[in-house]
């Protein structure tokens, strides 16, 4: 067998395995099953936990060495662990804002400008385009966001199921208003944000609309995904979940120091990071490198000088 026929062979076998990927993990009633989830990592038996997490630990690499807790009640209670004190160091350089969470370097890059923001568009892979209204909805918050946002950065962090799955404030903050906006749970994997198109404007998600000390906007859009449509934030009495169905405008005044947690998902999926002009990527970031939170996410521009605070939308 010659290289090139051994090359087929492997590509071959790779498309195979991203076929069954893709089929088992969204080619299934996604909403019920993620339900169903929902239900059993609660369930608090030792069998069911010490099974589930035999499970879990079989097809991930899971590591509790860093989790403050050393029993776990339930499987979801080993989701949403909490880290031992002091191994997310926060980086506090002037101008720098932090990752929020750990996560997978996706698609990052510039937020396209149009005369009013309305078809700005960013990626979710390469040659998978999307409306930022999309994301944001087309209302008329969404529209002023949009605004704020088009010409400025996106960095998409995906969480993988073992990872540590609470999130905290990229800089120093003020979380004025959350927009909830219920959707699909398709799988948010590589494979499938080369398939899907607008999966992240599809899925479950919180636009957590966030004011900075300047003045300055900033956007967490957490995306849920299967098994993961949950997600928790300090600021609100509420789960956003599939059964909460509104009202979609949550108005916030919860104010944060960098680094600071500010909710967590039930599993693990997505945050998608939004800055203006006057942000950019900090140096090194990359397709595909593995951040923890507090580290370097995003730097203020050497040609930016800090404005007076622009009005709430």
């Amino acid at each position: 067998m010659n290289a090139r026929t051994r090359l087929q062979n492997t590509l071959q076998r790779l498309a195979l395995n991203e076929d069954l990927n893709f089929l088992l993990t969204n080619r299934v009633p996604r909403i019920a099953l993620t339900r169903f989830m929902g239900r059993w990592s609660r369930i608090r038996h030792p069998w069911v936990r010490d099974l589930s997490m035999a499970i879990w630990k079989t097809f991930s690499d899971l590591n509790l060495s860093e989790a403050r807790k050393t029993h776990f009640e339930s499987l979801h209670d080993c989701f949403i662990r909490e880290l031992k004190p002091g191994l997310r160091p926060i980086d506090a350089r002037p101008g720098v804002l932090t990752s929020p969470s750990d996560g997978i370097v996706g698609a990052f890059g510039r937020i396209d400008s149009t005369p009013d923001g309305a078809d700005a568009q960013l990626f979710q892979a390469k040659g998978f385009p999307y409306r930022l209204l999309d994301l944001l909805g087309d209302d008329a918050r969404g529209r002023a966001l949009a605004q704020q946002l088009q010409g400025g950065s996106f960095i998409t962090l995906r969480l993988t199921s073992s990872m540590y799955h609470r999130f905290h404030a990229p800089c120093d903050a003020t979380l004025e208003h959350v927009t909830y906006i219920s959707g699909d749970t398709w799988n948010v994997n590589p494979i499938a944000l080369k398939r899907v198109e607008r999966l992240f404007c599809r899925n479950e998600r919180a636009v957590l609309q966030l004011r900075r000390p300047d003045g300055g906007l900033l956007v967490l859009v957490p995306v849920a995904a299967i098994l993961v449509a949950s997600m928790r934030l300090r600021a609100l009495d509420v789960p956003l979940n599939l059964r909460y169905r509104g009202p979609n405008q949550l108005p916030c005044a919860a104010h944060y120091r960098q680094g600071e947690e500010m909710g967590w998902f039930e599993h693990g999926s997505t945050i998608l990071v939004l800055a203006p002009p006057g942000l950019e990527p900090a140096p090194g970031l990359s397709d595909g490198l593995r951040l923890r939170m507090g580290q370097a996410l995003l730097q203020h521009s050497a040609a930016h000088t800090p404005t007076s605070p622009a009005p709430s939308p």
